[in-house]
């Protein structure tokens, strides 16, 4: 029961403890995890306060994704997912940008390959990150393929050419014409046309 009445109080800790930073702040708790939204300018503050306090403890880094929402502004949502093994809590930090957002490498080093990812994936850039470059696609590839503008199918294809015996980057071609499928239920009979007699 202490448990759970210190997970009741930890949203209480933390607008005292976060008093100082100059924003709104919205708390959720549900299901024994705390969901904290703060502005990008906060948000390292935040992180260094949550790792290094004594009673919040929240030591590991466990995700950082993003979500695009072209129709909002700002458009991109980062979400963290932080854990305490002393407390056994949960907590998701969660901040909305449209441009560059601090790193989080100094504070979590772990944090590296998933804003790298972020950054390859949907362009958002980490200012202060010490090795930011591309960990999924390759060098050479233009574009960002989680973000929605980008094309279902790419710009490029990347196939082996047995001829010059290497990996080669062409732009993309569609080789057939589409095709119409009659997507009717195969077995349900229909009676025959009149046209299929003549």
């Amino acid at each position: 029961m202490a448990l759970d009445r210190s997970l009741l109080q930890l949203p209480l800790r933390f607008i005292r403890l976060l008093a100082g930073l100059p924003a709104p702040l919205r708390f959720t708790l549900r299901e024994r995890e705390l969901t904290l939204w703060i502005p990008p300018p906060s948000l390292l503050p935040t992180l260094l306060l949550v790792r290094f306090h004594t009673p919040l403890q929240f030591t590991t880094l466990l995700d950082l994704t993003c979500v695009d929402y072209p129709d909002r502004s700002p458009r991109f949502q980062l979400v963290y997912q932080l854990l305490s093994y002393r407390f056994n809590l949960r907590l998701t930090l969660r901040t909305a940008t449209d441009g560059s957002i601090p790193s989080a490498t100094g504070c979590f080093p772990g944090a590296n390959w998933l804003e790298r990812e972020v950054w390859d994936l949907f362009g958002l850039p980490f200012l202060g990150h010490p090795d930011l470059r591309r960990i999924l696609t390759d060098y050479g590839f233009s574009g960002h393929p989680l973000r929605k503008e980008f094309p279902l199918v790419g710009f490029e294809e990347v196939r082996y050419d047995d001829q010059r015996r290497r990996v080669v980057l062409e732009p993309l071609e569609f080789g057939q014409q589409y095709r119409h499928f009659a997507l009717g239920l195969p077995w349900v009979r229909r009676p025959p046309s009149p046209s299929q007699f003549q």
